[in-house]
């Protein structure tokens, strides 16, 4: 028998906003299919992590319309602190809620055929592509019911498409500030890296203010096709009251690359899958994620790493901090299917606890169906090596100082990935400010 959920929406609120965006028909079609589904599909169930009583798709409006911003003189603070403004804004989107706050592209990479926008435009501009990729290879809607709202009632995000043979040598960067929360984050990033080609994009999800409550969903794909090369870099910093589930997916072709950047450093609780298809021959994959949990915090992080292809090469680092009376749950999996000879899966999951109330989970998976392979996995939760203080104790540093430049080395792996200064400075700050 088939339970039916009240939603605060229906048919008619999706027809209304589509219509309204001059969506084409395919899209809207993709958008009432998921809806459709929603109450056949079954909840998510991350691992260790009960998530019956959380909100997920209570909203009061579907959208709110913000104030777009007329010239970087008008950003926020908080987003100028990013961004190069020394350098020059070239390639940047800034969405404010669900309004296109800023947009702009270099000359030379419109040249080059590099198409940078939000997601509504390149739906009806660049139609053609964004069908193609848009939830068909690295994610499905019906994969569960928070995927099915998610393709139902997706309402901001950005679309990214880098040429064959075109190599992106400068970063691009997207930043999502949400401040309002009557009307939820349904944001959807679609990157395709085509063939022969490299790119590295960085994103932003921020709260401008602690007192920020409501629903965050948050997708983001990347299709990284033949012998080309993506950098991803994120850094989530969300309000407290910000219930948020996000799923960051890629799909690599043969020989194809992508390396995940993630700062995860939301304040509300949170539900995160990380997942990456080895598909091609010969592709790899490398990702580096690091949390910190403070205050009553529940976050729970499953980083995925699945081998299709042969001589597929596989790496989870997941490096957490946790205060207070939070908890985090890290669970990887590394996943070799039958025929996918040669491939390595390696993972490494670690827990920092700096208080008797916090609690941290590492749990290791590895899956291999497929004898000639290499796979290894490492795991442990514990509290700041008291060598390592006391190493940096007998050299005149007081207890809190030492405490503190060990949690930053042991984040670090991450930190020092990110290529945009300004969003490695941010991350350092907020790391800063949760540790103390």
């Amino acid at each position: 028998m088939t339970t039916q959920t009240q939603y605060p929406f229906d048919q008619g609120l999706i027809e209304s906003f589509s219509s309204k965006n001059g969506e084409p028909s395919w899209f809207k079609e993709r958008r009432l299919d998921a809806f459709g589904k929603l109450d056949s599909l079954p909840m998510l169930k991350p691992g260790k992590t009960k998530i019956t009583k959380w909100n997920f798709t209570e909203f009061k409006q579907h959208t709110v319309n913000s104030e777009p911003f007329s010239d970087v003189e008008q950003f926020p603070e908080t987003v100028k602190r990013l961004i190069d403004l020394e350098g020059g804004i070239k390639n940047l989107y800034v969405q404010h809620n669900q309004t296109v706050g800023f947009r702009s592209v270099s000359d030379e990479l419109k040249e080059k055929g590099v198409i940078f926008t939000d997601l509504f435009t390149a739906v009806k501009d660049h139609g053609e592509l964004v069908q193609k990729y848009f939830m068909t290879d690295a994610i499905k809607p019906d994969e569960h019911r928070l995927t099915a709202f998610h393709a139902a009632l997706v309402n901001g995000g950005a679309f990214l498409y880098v040429p064959k043979n075109v190599e992106v040598t400068v970063p691009i960067q997207s930043i999502f500030v949400h401040d309002n929360g009557d009307a939820p984050l349904i944001n959807h990033v679609l990157i395709v890296a085509d063939e022969n080609s490299s790119v590295t994009y960085v994103e932003n999800y921020i709260s401008l203010n602690d007192q920020t409550e409501g629903v965050a969903n948050i997708i983001t794909e990347v299709i990284a096709l033949a012998n080309s090369r993506v950098k991803f870099g994120a850094v989530d910093t969300l309000a407290k009251g910000v219930t948020t589930y996000v799923n960051r997916r890629g799909y690599t072709a043969r020989d194809a690359q992508i390396e995940w950047a993630l700062g995860m450093m939301n304040d509300g609780h949170t539900i995160s899958e990380n997942e990456t298809n080895l598909i091609g021959e010969g592709s790899v994959c490398d990702t580096k994620t690091v949390v910190i949990g403070r205050g009553e915090q529940i976050q729970n992080f499953t980083t995925e790493v699945h081998h299709y292809g042969k001589n597929t090469e596989g790496t989870i680092l997941n490096h957490g901090v946790v205060k207070d009376r939070a908890i985090t749950v890290f669970n990887g999996i590394g996943k070799i299917e039958h025929g996918a000879t040669k491939s390595n899966a390696q993972q490494e999951s670690r827990v920092l606890m700096l208080s008797e109330n916090a609690r941290g989970d590492a749990n290791p998976i590895l899956l291999i169906d497929e004898d000639d392979v290499l796979a290894g996995h490492a795991a442990s939760v514990g509290r700041v090596d008291p060598i390592q203080l006391y190493y940096l104790m007998s050299r005149g540093i007081m207890k809190e100082e030492a405490e503190r430049l060990i949690i930053h080395g042991f984040l670090e792996p991450v930190v020092s990935q990110l290529p945009i200064e300004g969003v490695k400075k941010q991350l350092i700050e907020v790391i800063e400010r949760k540790v103390q």
